[in-house]
């Protein structure tokens, strides 16, 4: 499965939830029991492309010995067909991604990352709050959501439950 997360800037969250994905996947799973997972991320704007992530961001992955490899880099059309899932960080990013999106097809592979999360089907899908010129503990709150959620969508891959989550989404966004 080939994953995308894309924020607003490409600085803060996307690459964050790119990173935990990578670490929890390698960690908590074994070898190939989630099939060829391809994590990237990218944000709907093109403020920081090829800037590293924010360094508050860059400290708290650091303290949880996270390591963080990434430049930022704008999503466009084009990049709908190399993901299979195209995940937003907050309804704003899944708006415009599914605004950009070529034709339905694309749309359909958009999703927020809240949507993993259990209850998110009766509770509604949480947003990952942006934690742009906030104190530092803005960036714990959002690492701490990031691996929750993270964790939730590794169990929907996993069991192999991931169009159900798509499938919701899509009909909760008509």
């Amino acid at each position: 499965m080939r994953i995308c997360f894309v924020c607003l800037g490409n600085i803060c969250r996307s690459p964050a939830a790119e990173a935990i994905l990578r670490q929890l996947a390698q960690q908590e799973y074994a070898e190939g029991q989630l099939g060829d997972l391809v994590i990237d991320s990218a944000g709907t704007a093109d403020y920081h492309v090829g800037k590293p992530p924010h360094g508050q961001s860059l400290a708290e992955a650091a303290r949880r010995g996270i390591p963080v490899d990434h430049r930022g880099r704008q999503f466009g059309p084009a990049d709908f067909a190399a993901y299979d899932l195209v995940i937003a960080l907050d309804a704003s990013n899944e708006a415009d991604l599914r605004a950009i999106a070529p034709d339905d097809e694309a749309a359909a592979k958009v999703v927020r990352l809240g949507a993993f999360a259990p209850g998110a089907d009766r509770e509604g899908t949480r947003d990952v709050e942006d934690p742009w010129s906030h104190p530092d503990e803005a960036y714990v709150v959002m690492y701490d959501h990031l691996v929750e959620l993270s964790r939730a969508l590794l169990d929907h891959v996993a069991a192999g439950t991931v169009g159900e989550v798509l499938a919701r989404s899509a009909a909760a966004t008509r």
